[in-house]
């Protein structure tokens, strides 16, 4: 396969690789982290990989390690994975089927034990067949079966269960954040370079990263030309992030931007502008 071609697989395949890892990990941020060590590993990989016929499952395959990676980490950090056997769930729960999955928040996933929340993703939001499952997952078709079916149960019988509430900004950050954006929409760009620390780093995901004042400051050009774009603030997941709208993107909240801070400075910038996927499986609130 030449670079070329694994660079085409690549961007046809990222929006699909960040449904899966996100829905493992349960976060949409984090899910994003774990497409990019994937897609590194992949491009480490491919010079040695023999002919690959089916660059989609190789790809998948290398994903779904790679969430692997990231779940055995925060177990080792001290946060379990669930087990709940089907025999603990309400009878009725075994009647799920795939809208169950299609409609879950990522916080449910997170209740369904790891292997029969990746038959349950691949199977019910991917679409993959039970042999394909069963192939990528390295077990047997009744492996598959069981998994799938446990998943299903579990996912059903929390579908309604409430969601741990987000933590609170505090205000300082809240202001800081609130400032950015009436800068921001009032256009006053050369405010918000004053706000970038020297060390700052921007992820602008899937695109480039940057590091440094200077290649950081040249970011807000695009900005300053596009006058339709506008932030507000909202809630994702467990933080305060921006929301853009963008009319030529979408009618509705079209990406988020996450930043950090050091003091008064801008120390990180994540700008989801060429990941819009990213927001599929992201629960937005407004703030």
């Amino acid at each position: 396969m030449e670079t070329e071609e694994l660079s085409a697989w690549i961007e046809q395949m990222r929006p699909r690789l960040h449904r899966y890892c996100a829905r493992m990990v349960g976060s949409a941020f984090e899910g994003e982290d774990v497409v990019q060590e994937a897609l590194m590993h992949a491009l480490q990989a491919w010079p040695a990989a023999d002919d690959i016929r089916q660059p989609q499952a190789w790809l998948m395959r290398i994903a779904h390690n790679a969430a692997l990676d990231a779940l055995r980490r925060r177990k080792h950090r001290g946060s379990p994975e669930p087990d709940a056997s089907v025999e603990e769930l309400p009878d009725e729960a075994a009647r799920a089927d795939t809208r169950v999955a299609a409609a879950a928040s990522l916080a449910h996933f997170m209740s369904v034990s790891t292997i029969e929340r990746a038959a349950v993703i691949l199977v019910d939001v991917i679409g993959y067949s039970l042999a394909e499952t069963s192939k990528l997952l390295d077990i047997s078709l009744a492996a598959v079966k069981s998994a799938l079916h446990r998943g299903r149960t579990r996912l059903r019988a929390v579908a309604h269960a409430p969601v741990e509430p987000q933590r609170p900004l505090n205000e300082s950050d809240r202001a800081r954040l609130a400032a950015y954006v009436e800068r921001f929409n009032a256009r006053d760009f050369d405010a918000l370079r004053d706000l970038l620390s020297e060390e700052v780093r921007l992820d602008l995901v899937g695109r480039a990263q940057i590091a440094g004042r200077k290649g950081v400051s040249a970011y807000f050009g695009r900005y300053e030309r596009n006058t339709a774009c506008r932030l507000v603030l909202g809630c994702a997941e467990d933080r305060i992030v921006l929301l853009a709208s963008d009319p030529a993107i979408s009618s509705g909240a079209a990406y988020a931007i996450i930043l950090g801070w050091e003091g008064d400075r801008l120390a990180t910038m994540r700008d989801f502008r060429y990941a819009t996927y990213a927001m599929e499986a992201m629960e937005l609130a407004s703030e």
